[in-house]
Protein backbone atom coordinates (compact mmCIF):
# COMPACT_ATOMS: atom_id res chain seq x y z
CA UNK A 1 0.00 0.00 0.00
CA UNK A 2 1.25 3.71 -0.58
CA UNK A 3 -1.00 6.76 0.69
CA UNK A 4 -0.19 9.87 -0.45
CA UNK A 5 -0.32 12.70 1.68
CA UNK A 6 0.92 13.31 4.92
CA UNK A 7 -1.97 15.52 6.76
CA UNK A 8 -4.05 13.94 9.10
CA UNK A 9 -6.33 12.23 6.62
CA UNK A 10 -3.02 10.14 5.23
CA UNK A 11 -1.09 9.46 8.68
CA UNK A 12 -4.69 7.88 9.66
CA UNK A 13 -5.32 6.20 6.54
CA UNK A 14 -1.28 4.75 6.91
CA UNK A 15 -1.88 3.78 10.45
CA UNK A 16 -5.40 1.75 9.94
CA UNK A 17 -4.24 -0.31 7.04
CA UNK A 18 -0.92 -1.17 8.96
CA UNK A 19 -3.36 -1.60 12.06
CA UNK A 20 -5.16 -4.18 10.12
CA UNK A 21 -2.65 -5.73 8.39
CA UNK A 22 -0.87 -6.17 11.14
CA UNK A 23 -3.29 -6.87 13.68
CA UNK A 24 -6.94 -7.57 12.77
CA UNK A 25 -6.19 -9.84 10.06
CA UNK A 26 -2.86 -11.17 11.18
CA UNK A 27 -4.15 -14.67 11.87
CA UNK A 28 -7.85 -14.81 9.67
CA UNK A 29 -5.76 -16.19 6.25
CA UNK A 30 -4.11 -19.67 5.53
CA UNK A 31 -2.27 -18.96 3.19
CA UNK A 32 -1.07 -15.58 3.24
CA UNK A 33 0.22 -13.44 5.70
CA UNK A 34 -1.43 -10.10 5.99
CA UNK A 35 1.36 -8.99 8.32
CA UNK A 36 3.76 -9.36 5.09
CA UNK A 37 1.86 -6.11 3.90
CA UNK A 38 4.37 -3.13 3.42
CA UNK A 39 2.96 0.28 4.01
CA UNK A 40 4.26 3.18 2.78
CA UNK A 41 2.83 6.83 3.79
CA UNK A 42 4.70 9.61 1.61
CA UNK A 43 4.76 13.18 1.89
CA UNK A 44 6.06 15.72 -0.44
CA UNK A 45 7.24 18.47 2.87
CA UNK A 46 9.90 18.00 4.78
CA UNK A 47 7.50 16.43 7.81
CA UNK A 48 3.89 14.74 8.20
CA UNK A 49 1.71 16.51 9.62
CA UNK A 50 2.74 19.87 9.15
CA UNK A 51 -0.41 21.62 10.45
CA UNK A 52 1.19 20.24 14.23
CA UNK A 53 4.45 22.03 16.00
CA UNK A 54 7.48 19.84 15.04
CA UNK A 55 8.03 17.85 18.17
CA UNK A 56 4.16 16.21 17.30
CA UNK A 57 5.09 15.86 14.14
CA UNK A 58 8.08 13.39 15.17
CA UNK A 59 6.41 11.95 17.71
CA UNK A 60 3.77 11.02 15.07
CA UNK A 61 6.61 9.95 12.46
CA UNK A 62 7.39 7.37 15.60
CA UNK A 63 4.36 6.42 15.99
CA UNK A 64 3.56 5.52 12.71
CA UNK A 65 6.58 3.87 12.62
CA UNK A 66 6.23 1.80 15.75
CA UNK A 67 3.18 0.40 13.63
CA UNK A 68 5.26 -0.57 10.77
CA UNK A 69 4.47 2.38 8.44
CA UNK A 70 7.32 3.50 6.30
CA UNK A 71 7.45 6.92 6.23
CA UNK A 72 8.98 9.42 3.44
CA UNK A 73 9.60 12.57 3.40
CA UNK A 74 10.59 15.61 0.75
CA UNK A 75 10.28 14.16 -2.35
CA UNK A 76 7.21 14.42 -4.19
CA UNK A 77 4.97 11.80 -6.46
CA UNK A 78 5.18 12.28 -10.07
CA UNK A 79 2.93 9.97 -11.36
CA UNK A 80 0.81 7.04 -10.70
CA UNK A 81 -0.46 4.05 -12.92
CA UNK A 82 -2.01 0.69 -12.45
CA UNK A 83 1.24 -0.97 -12.05
CA UNK A 84 2.93 1.70 -9.05
CA UNK A 85 4.28 4.98 -8.52
CA UNK A 86 7.23 7.34 -9.51
CA UNK A 87 8.62 8.57 -6.53
CA UNK A 88 11.22 11.30 -8.14
CA UNK A 89 13.12 9.52 -10.37
CA UNK A 90 12.46 5.69 -8.84
CA UNK A 91 9.33 3.90 -9.94
CA UNK A 92 7.83 1.69 -7.05
CA UNK A 93 5.72 -0.95 -7.74
CA UNK A 94 2.44 -0.88 -5.52
CA UNK A 95 -0.62 -2.98 -5.75
CA UNK A 96 -2.84 -0.27 -4.34
CA UNK A 97 -2.27 3.66 -3.96
CA UNK A 98 -4.59 5.95 -1.86
CA UNK A 99 -4.52 9.79 -2.35
CA UNK A 100 -4.53 11.41 0.63
CA UNK A 101 -2.96 14.98 -0.88
CA UNK A 102 -6.15 16.92 -1.17
CA UNK A 103 -8.80 17.79 -4.07
CA UNK A 104 -9.33 20.17 -6.39
CA UNK A 105 -12.47 22.29 -5.81
CA UNK A 106 -15.93 22.09 -7.35
CA UNK A 107 -15.35 23.06 -11.19
CA UNK A 108 -18.56 25.41 -9.92
CA UNK A 109 -16.27 28.54 -9.03
CA UNK A 110 -14.76 28.52 -12.66
CA UNK A 111 -18.14 30.10 -13.85
CA UNK A 112 -17.89 32.79 -11.75
CA UNK A 113 -15.54 34.76 -13.77
CA UNK A 114 -13.38 35.66 -10.72
CA UNK A 115 -9.32 34.91 -9.67
CA UNK A 116 -9.20 31.45 -8.23
CA UNK A 117 -6.26 29.73 -6.22
CA UNK A 118 -4.32 26.59 -7.87
CA UNK A 119 -6.78 24.00 -5.89
CA UNK A 120 -9.25 26.11 -7.97
CA UNK A 121 -11.18 27.46 -5.11
CA UNK A 122 -12.13 31.33 -5.10
CA UNK A 123 -10.28 34.06 -3.46
CA UNK A 124 -13.21 35.42 -1.45
CA UNK A 125 -12.87 39.03 -0.18
CA UNK A 126 -12.46 39.08 3.77
CA UNK A 127 -16.66 38.64 4.40
CA UNK A 128 -16.45 36.01 2.19
CA UNK A 129 -17.67 37.67 -0.92
CA UNK A 130 -17.31 37.35 -4.38
CA UNK A 131 -14.87 39.73 -6.03
CA UNK A 132 -17.31 42.62 -8.12
CA UNK A 133 -20.12 39.89 -6.82
CA UNK A 134 -20.72 41.52 -3.16
CA UNK A 135 -24.31 39.73 -3.37
CA UNK A 136 -22.66 36.04 -3.63
CA UNK A 137 -21.35 34.47 -0.72
CA UNK A 138 -18.84 31.50 -0.54
CA UNK A 139 -18.48 29.25 2.63
CA UNK A 140 -16.74 25.95 3.01
CA UNK A 141 -13.76 24.07 0.56
CA UNK A 142 -15.24 26.59 -1.96
CA UNK A 143 -13.73 29.58 -0.32
CA UNK A 144 -10.19 30.77 -0.57
CA UNK A 145 -9.25 33.31 2.18
CA UNK A 146 -6.21 34.18 5.02
CA UNK A 147 -6.77 35.02 8.43
CA UNK A 148 -3.48 36.49 10.38
CA UNK A 149 -1.83 35.48 7.21
CA UNK A 150 -2.33 31.83 7.13
CA UNK A 151 -4.41 30.43 4.93
CA UNK A 152 -7.95 29.14 6.40
CA UNK A 153 -7.91 24.99 5.88
CA UNK A 154 -10.15 23.43 4.05
CA UNK A 155 -11.69 21.33 7.55
CA UNK A 156 -15.27 21.24 8.99
CA UNK A 157 -14.85 23.45 12.28
CA UNK A 158 -13.68 26.46 9.55
CA UNK A 159 -17.31 25.50 6.88
CA UNK A 160 -19.21 25.70 10.07
CA UNK A 161 -17.71 28.80 11.00
CA UNK A 162 -17.67 30.68 7.48
CA UNK A 163 -21.87 29.31 7.54
CA UNK A 164 -22.13 31.34 10.67
CA UNK A 165 -20.42 34.29 9.47
CA UNK A 166 -22.35 34.34 6.37
CA UNK A 167 -25.78 33.78 7.91
CA UNK A 168 -24.74 36.94 9.90
CA UNK A 169 -23.57 38.71 6.74
CA UNK A 170 -27.20 38.17 5.31
CA UNK A 171 -28.52 39.35 8.00
CA UNK A 172 -26.79 42.85 8.28
CA UNK A 173 -27.31 43.38 4.72
CA UNK A 174 -31.03 42.87 5.05
CA UNK A 175 -30.82 45.54 7.86
CA UNK A 176 -28.88 47.86 6.12
CA UNK A 177 -25.84 47.13 8.19
CA UNK A 178 -22.36 46.89 7.16
CA UNK A 179 -20.94 43.74 8.00
CA UNK A 180 -17.73 42.19 9.43
CA UNK A 181 -14.56 40.57 8.09
CA UNK A 182 -14.14 37.00 8.61
CA UNK A 183 -12.16 35.58 11.34
CA UNK A 184 -11.34 32.22 11.90
CA UNK A 185 -10.84 31.02 15.31
CA UNK A 186 -8.47 27.74 15.19
CA UNK A 187 -9.48 25.84 18.20
CA UNK A 188 -6.58 23.37 17.86
CA UNK A 189 -5.62 20.17 16.29
CA UNK A 190 -6.09 16.48 16.84
CA UNK A 191 -5.11 13.22 14.27
CA UNK A 192 -5.18 9.75 15.36
CA UNK A 193 -2.46 7.40 14.43
CA UNK A 194 -3.91 4.16 15.07
CA UNK A 195 -4.08 2.01 18.07
CA UNK A 196 -3.75 3.49 21.20
CA UNK A 197 -2.14 6.45 19.31
CA UNK A 198 -2.79 10.23 18.63
CA UNK A 199 -1.63 13.62 18.65
CA UNK A 200 -3.65 16.28 20.01
CA UNK A 201 -2.48 19.87 19.87
CA UNK A 202 -4.51 22.65 21.69
CA UNK A 203 -3.08 25.92 22.37
CA UNK A 204 -0.11 25.22 24.91
CA UNK A 205 -1.29 21.80 25.60
CA UNK A 206 0.55 19.20 23.75
CA UNK A 207 -0.29 15.10 24.29
CA UNK A 208 0.96 12.32 22.29
CA UNK A 209 0.09 8.39 22.50
CA UNK A 210 -2.41 7.12 24.85
CA UNK A 211 -3.65 9.89 26.95
CA UNK A 212 -3.61 12.09 23.24
CA UNK A 213 -6.29 9.03 21.75
CA UNK A 214 -8.05 9.21 24.81
CA UNK A 215 -8.22 13.16 24.75
CA UNK A 216 -9.20 12.34 20.58
CA UNK A 217 -12.09 9.81 21.56
CA UNK A 218 -13.84 12.06 24.46
CA UNK A 219 -13.76 15.34 21.77
CA UNK A 220 -15.42 13.32 18.70
CA UNK A 221 -17.83 11.64 21.85
CA UNK A 222 -18.44 15.13 23.39
CA UNK A 223 -19.47 16.47 19.29
CA UNK A 224 -22.18 13.48 19.13
CA UNK A 225 -23.93 14.38 22.39
CA UNK A 226 -27.10 16.40 21.79
CA UNK A 227 -30.92 15.35 21.72
CA UNK A 228 -31.53 13.15 19.38
CA UNK A 229 -28.55 11.42 19.85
Amino acid sequence: FAVVGGGPTGVELAGTLAEIARHTLKNEFRHIDPSEARVRLIEAGPRVLASFPEDLSARARRQLEHLGVEVSTGTPVSDISELGYRLGDEFVSARTVVWAAGVAASPLGACLGVPLDRAGRVKVVPDLSVPTQPNIFIAGDLASIECNGKPVPGVAPAAKQMGRHVARMIRARLAGVTGESFRYRDFGNLATIGRMAAVVHFGRLKLSGLLAWWFWLAAHVFFLIGFRN
